[in-house]
């Protein structure tokens, strides 16, 4: 999967706050995203982000 720092991830599971979009903050091993709804910053890794995109804008 091409997922590059800036893109803008579309996720199946919502956040808390409500917003299922974040932002690609970091890219290796690990993603660092940052919710587009309330800026909360979560590290999760690649396959988990992997599995979880339902788009990417």
């Amino acid at each position: 999967m091409d997922i590059q720092v800036g893109n803008i991830l579309k996720l199946k599971k919502q956040h808390p706050c409500g917003s299922s979009e974040w932002e690609v903050l970091r890219v290796g091993a690990d993603f660092k995203l940052k919710c587009l709804g309330c800026g909360h910053q979560v590290m999760l890794p690649r396959r988990d982000v992997e599995k979880n995109v339902k788009g990417i804008k």
